[in-house]
């Protein structure tokens, strides 16, 4: 099956972006299944290996609406970088919407407020489903109610969707749970910046709401892929209380959100949640698209993985494993 791409800004009008000048920008992409003849080009070189797509050609036609799942990329990350997931997905029938967080994604300039306020991410994917202008581009129809993948932050982002709460922010001072490092590695003084922007009413108004309630009815079941050390800010009765299927994957080598340590926590707290965690030397960033040379050479870091390891084989997995889930979930 041919995949298609299209790609469009929204925004959302409720909010504003994190320079007051404008509403709150909803930058998405989406991977869905085009007509088999649809000409597929391979995409524009980058840091990141992707497969050909078909550029804004429309929505296959299906007598029933896909179904739709969101993607939520991880901590300063891109949508691009979930496009392995989206793509695989596309072809097994769904319609995939990755977005762009603002403040906390590399296609943009970096905002502490949008590292440390992770709860707008949900609002975000909230903000997607309620707009129609992605819809109108693919054409078709999609199903209203979603499922939500997301890796790392995304996976945060992804259980707030469907209920957890957070107790607390994992680099406020009150954390109880404190974290071994003052920020992620895209902003590794991101605590230091909270006693400033505390002074700031548009931080303080985000900051205050970060115990609030983010879940969207509409979201059906939730995939979270590595989650990172923030979910141990999760009040634990709101995790009791999630009912809908969560599968949570992780890597045996992770080193940044260790598996035992983020993994098994959320698991042992969500009744309704499954886990799987790879062996073989699978790290956090293996779940990031595999490099092109160009990549590798410009963060290897996070594009070299144990030696035996094929990024490829892991990424195949995952998107089986996601296939399986949401068709089961349904």
């Amino acid at each position: 099956m041919a995949v298609g791409f299209s790609q469009g800004l929204s925004f959302d009008s409720k909010r504003t972006n994190w320079s007051h000048t404008d509403h709150r920008p909803l930058a998405w992409y989406a991977w869905y299944p085009a007509d088999d003849d649809a000409a597929e080009i391979v995409p524009p070189p980058s840091w990141f290996k992707q497969k050909p797509v078909a550029p804004n050609a429309p929505l296959k036609k299906s007598s029933d609406p896909r179904p739709l799942v969101l993607l939520s990329h991880g901590s300063g990350g891109l949508a691009i970088g979930l496009e392995w997931l989206g793509h695989r997905l596309a072809q097994a029938g769904f319609v995939t919407l990755g977005i762009d967080h603002h403040g906390h994604t590399g296609s943009e300039p970096y905002r502490a407020e949008g590292f440390l306020c992770l709860w707008e991410r949900a609002a975000d994917l909230t903000a997607l489903l309620d707009v129609n202008d992605w819809r109108e581009v693919l054409g078709g129809a999609v199903e209203d109610q979603a499922y939500v993948a997301g890796f790392s932050a995304g996976a945060y982002t992804a259980m707030l969707l469907v209920g957890a709460r957070v107790a607390y922010s994992q680099f406020e001072p009150d954390n109880h749970q404190k974290s071994p490092i003052r920020g992620p590695r895209e902003f590794p003084d991101l605590a230091d910046h909270i006693p400033s922007l505390l002074q700031d009413e548009m931080f303080l108004e985000s900051w205050n709401r970060r115990r609030d309630s983010f879940r969207d009815d509409r979201l059906k079941a939730a995939l979270a892929i590595a989650p990172g050390r923030s979910v141990l800010g999760f009040a634990k009765q709101s995790l009791e209380e999630i009912t809908v299927p969560i599968q949570i994957i992780g890597g045996d080598a992770d080193l940044i959100a260790p598996a035992h340590e983020c993994c098994t926590w959320l698991h042992e707290n969500v009744r309704s949640s499954s886990l799987e965690i790879m062996d073989g030397g699978v790290g956090h960033y293996t779940f990031l698209p595999e490099p092109t040379p160009q990549g590798l050479k410009a963060a290897p870091a996070v594009f070299t993985d144990t030696p035996g390891l094929v990024r490829e084989n892991v990424h195949n997995h995952v998107a089986q494993t996601a296939i399986a889930f949401f068709s089961t979930a349904r």
